[in-house]
């Protein structure tokens, strides 16, 4: 039996991240994959949105990202394009960049922190108690860990297993998604009518067509097939163009599902394990890695007996209606794309008010996951909000804030006068860095915030303590993100 301190199941991007998160922590992780390889068939989803690449960015690999695909200033919320230019971040854009590449730059990452990775394995089952959790595979292997955490999609035999409810709305319409070869020449852009939505477009490579229609009737969760798609072109086009050698055909729904709880006993679940939606507005990725890197550094700090178990059901309390509040707009906007002459008004009307400053700003916060903020407590509004990324003034030179956070370590940020605060007995948990920031403190969506003294961010860049002119509070945030200030409340050596 192979042993790891966390098993994760699905080495998919949350997977990935995931997997990722807890390396640089310093835990035993182990990804397990039924792929035979990381290589993904097709392009599938696409899109980053800009809190998402501020993540990758907390961790220093962004630019691997920037690089690969095309940044685009406006974000579709599903008819209007929201502007995003003038929001205060170094990502002020939405990245369009297929899921195959996203998983290939992941898949490089954990490489180099040398995260185990097993590929080609099936994950059938598990059983856990007192001290941990035994995944087994198809093939009669068994991997024994203190935490399992699935990260295996919408359709989570993790999840079932562990038997967390899955409620939500019921599909209402579906569409087919695929990458195919063709002898005709597609018909390029976009269709709408009495049926919904259809694309059609070639990609690079010159050869491939990505197609998406909706079907006329709603279809169930089979594995489409080319004789359903072709059927299906016919009807909106009255030819299918020759299709063929599909590289990858899919089904998708309107179907809106949150899991009741994210965590049962020794098992949690990230990404779309944990919620499905419509994939307008194209928010999966960038919520599923949200998920990933909020709870990647507590479960690190559970396994490593720095923090009490309950640390973990922070998760569920802050990412679950975070979370919600996106199923809502999603299944908001799949509506709108009905045909319906009714549902056609009252799009126009919508986006001429998202026309508006106001709306404009909301929606995109939204969208962007730049309007974030967990429930802390009271206090100064950065309090629960991600941390800008400013440009600091260390003795060393300038420092730009995001780059403190790239080993996913605590930091207290002191920004008042050098020697006047300090993390104490936190010292070997927390980084304490002093430097100096002179310009304005901006805020997506709420504008100008006070300047503070002195801030406690947590690995995933959410700041979890304010000082103003003193360290009022500073030790009771240390002790609920950090742990006890001394000894430990476990040490875990062993899950036999």
């Amino acid at each position: 039996m192979l042993e790891h301190e966390v098993v994760i199941i699905g080495g998919g991007p949350v997977g990935r991240m995931l997997a990722g998160e807890l390396a640089l922590a310093g835990v035993d992780v182990a990804v397990v994959e039924r792929r035979p390889g990381w290589e993904l068939a097709g392009s599938r989803a696409g899109g980053l949105h800009a809190r998402a690449l501020e993540l990758l960015d907390q961790r220093g690999i962004a630019e691997r990202f920037l690089e690969a695909g095309e940044v685009h200033g406006a974000a579709y919320s599903g008819s209007a394009m929201l502007d995003l230019s003038d929001f205060p971040t170094r990502h002020p854009y939405v990245l369009a960049l297929f899921q195959n590449h996203i998983e290939r730059l992941l898949a490089q990452w954990t490489q180099e922190l040398r995260v185990n990775v097993h590929h080609g394995r099936e994950f059938v089952g598990f059983s856990e108690d007192q001290a941990g959790v035994t995944a087994t595979l198809a093939d009669g292997e068994r991997l024994r860990a203190h935490y399992l955490v699935g990260c295996d999609g919408g359709r989570s035999l993790t999840r079932k297993l562990a038997g967390i409810e899955f409620p939500g709305w019921a599909p209402t319409m579906s569409s087919l998604i695929a990458e195919v070869q063709s002898t005709t020449e597609p018909e390029p852009g976009i269709r709408h009518d009495q049926r919904g939505v259809h694309a059609m477009h070639r990609m690079q490579d010159g050869r491939t067509v990505r197609i998406v229609t909706t079907e006329p009737r709603l279809q169930g969760g089979a594995q489409p097939t080319l004789a359903e798609l072709r059927a299906a072109l016919v009807e909106v086009y009255g030819h299918d163009f020759g299709v063929h050698d599909p590289t990858w055909i899919s089904r998708f729904t309107d179907a809106t599902r949150q899991a009741a709880s994210y965590r049962a006993g020794r098992v949690l679940i990230a990404g779309d394990a944990a919620h499905i939606h419509h994939p307008v507005g194209g928010q999966g990725l960038s919520l599923g890695l949200q998920d990933a890197v909020n709870l990647g550094w507590k479960l690190a700090q559970v396994v490593a007996g720095t923090c009490a178990e309950d640390l973990l059901d922070t998760y569920q309390a802050e990412r679950h209606p975070v979370t919600a509040r996106s199923l809502r707009h999603t299944m908001a906007r799949s509506v709108l794309l009905r045909p319906d002459e009714r549902m056609v008004a009252l799009r126009e009307t919508l986006d001429e008010l998202l026309a508006m400053e106001e709306p404009r700003r909301h929606l995109a916060g939204l969208l962007s996951g730049l309007d974030v903020r967990y429930e802390l407590g009271d206090g100064h509004p950065l309090l629960g909000r991600r941390v800008p990324d400013l440009e600091l003034q260390h003795r060393r030179g300038p420092l730009r804030l995001f780059s403190l956070l790239h080993q996913a370590r605590p930091l207290l940020l002191n920004l008042g006068s050098p020697g006047s605060l300090g993390a104490g007995e936190w010292a070997t948990r927390v980084e304490l860095v002093e430097a100096t920031y002179s310009g304005r403190w901006e805020l997506p969506v709420i504008g100008s915030v006070p300047a503070p003294e002195a801030l406690l961010v947590r690995p995933d860049g959410h700041v979890a303590w304010v000082g103003d002119g003193g360290a009022a509070g500073l030790r009771e945030a240390l002790g609920a993100w950090f742990g006890p200030q001394s000894g430990s409340v476990r040490a875990p050596s062993s899950c036999a």
